[in-house]
């Protein structure tokens, strides 16, 4: 496995790669890898010659006031965990690699990021919006695999590669979970022990949904008061947003006529944690 650090070496091996005739996956993260970002690797594994993970925390995705600082880093067991998974590369660019001094250009991505999480985060997209056509240009895939967790973030990476004529394969994974039914995600280890089950009520909260839709129940009014209520029983819970949208525009819905999501925010203790059900997918 070989670590770069820098944009000219990442491009210069890459370029090669696929002169060769290789075809790249690539797995971009912001390390502190669990079990998810694995199945993700897994999965580039098996769609490529050559599979590539970025480790580098975006700057430009974090607002005012969020966690950049105290996202958690441990680059030692990143390299261990991507190295025993089949990673052939890991690009681990420093800022200075990434937003140069004078660095002025960012994409937005228009209507599909103005609800949800842009609803309280709106520069969060255009971050990562910008970072991923970055590190597209450098890594020069042929596929990028995401996880479905971050639903929204999955539509906006793929309008973007649709809408600028991206030459690239965006393949979304099932959201892996904890055996307790936790989503995957590096700020779980922010939860404190007595967190742990008020954390569960995101998941526990889908489950009731689908059973709701699974009955019949197509009001999605009704759904998010019986999710909301659920949720808002357990102790040190903040909901940032239930909301049911359409899947592919993300604008909220009345009915669940269409092919619709139930997405959830919620602040549990200090981590801000998301989950999300497509209605009528077995999951």
């Amino acid at each position: 496995m070989e670590i770069i650090t820098t944009v000219r070496d990442m491009q210069n091996l890459s370029e090669s790669l696929r002169l060769r005739g290789k075809k790249i996956a690539f797995v971009p993260t912001m390390g502190y890898l669990h079990n998810g970002h694995l199945k993700l690797m897994e999965e580039g594994k098996k769609r490529s010659d050559c599979l590539v993970t970025s480790i580098y925390v975006n700057p430009t995705q974090f607002g005012p006031g969020e966690d950049l600082d105290k996202y958690p880093r441990d680059f030692e067991r990143d390299e261990r965990l991507s190295r025993d998974v089949g990673v052939d590369v890991i690009f681990y660019p420093p800022n200075s690699q990434m937003y140069p001094e004078n660095y002025h250009t960012y994409i937005t991505v228009e209507d599909i990021t103005t609800n949800l999480c842009g609803l309280t985060r709106p520069t969060h997209f255009r971050g990562v919006a910008t970072v991923c056509a970055k590190l597209f240009n450098i890594v020069k895939p042929h596929v990028t695999i995401f996880g479905r967790k971050d639903f929204q973030q999955l539509v906006v990476i793929k309008r973007m590669v649709t809408d600028l004529n991206m030459d690239i394969e965006v393949v979304g994974i099932s959201t892996v979970r904890e055996p307790d039914g936790l989503a995957m995600s590096s700020r779980n280890a922010y939860l404190k022990e007595n967190e742990r089950e008020s954390a569960l009520s995101l998941s526990r909260s889908l489950k009731l949904a689908g059973s709701l839709y699974d009955q019949g129940e197509r009001d999605a009014g009704v759904i998010i008061s019986e999710v909301k209520g659920f949720i808002e029983k357990h102790p040190g819970i903040r909901i940032d947003y239930a909301k049911i949208c359409d899947v592919e525009t993300m604008k909220d819905v009345e009915r669940l006529d269409g092919r619709s999501m139930l997405a959830l925010a919620v602040w549990v203790g200090t981590p801000r944690l998301i989950d999300n059900y497509v209605f009528g997918e077995n999951k």
